[in-house]
């Protein structure tokens, strides 16, 4: 291994955001526009991982939408692909609400989702933001070469 290999960071290969209202709608577009980026990156839509990306997405989205909201204020989703990840972020307005899974069974309505991204994800954490209020909650889950890059012809 190089003697700089650990420290050189990721290369962004891919890069996808959009600002969304903080409504049911807006997070079931978020689903949709992660799974359609995904599979025009040459992840299809069946493959396992556009799968498994939408389905955090969603969760994100909906916890955003049902736990971040602040009237008049919006989300973000942010797809990334780098070197061997990809990544979902999704920013709200509620800094102070943070995200915890829930343990199953009990008589508490809702808050399973995150066990969802807990199991499809190989880490996920929630970031305050920067700048202004708020906060992302992001997941990664270690990519695997898109149909596309592995049907490639060889380069010269």
């Amino acid at each position: 291994m190089p003697p700089d290999a650990k420290t050189r960071t990721p290369v962004t290969v891919r890069v996808f955001s959009q600002q969304l209202s903080s409504t049911p709608r807006g997070a079931r577009l978020a689903r949709r526009l992660v799974a359609e980026r995904l599979d025009a990156w040459g992840w299809p839509y069946a493959s396992e991982l556009n799968e498994a990306v939408t389905l955090i997405t969603a969760e994100l989205a909906a916890n955003a939408v049902r736990h971040g909201r602040l009237p008049g204020r919006d989300f973000r989703i942010r797809l990334t692909v780098t070197e061997g990840t990809v990544r979902v972020e999704v920013t709200d307005a509620r800094g102070e609400r943070l995200p915890a899974i829930c343990p199953a069974g009990g008589e508490v309505e809702g808050g399973r989702g995150l066990v969802l991204v807990d199991a499809l994800a190989d880490r996920w954490g929630v970031d305050p933001r920067t700048t202004g209020v708020g906060k992302t909650v992001w997941a990664e889950i270690r990519d695997h070469e898109p149909v596309s890059a592995q049907c490639a012809a060889p380069r010269e």
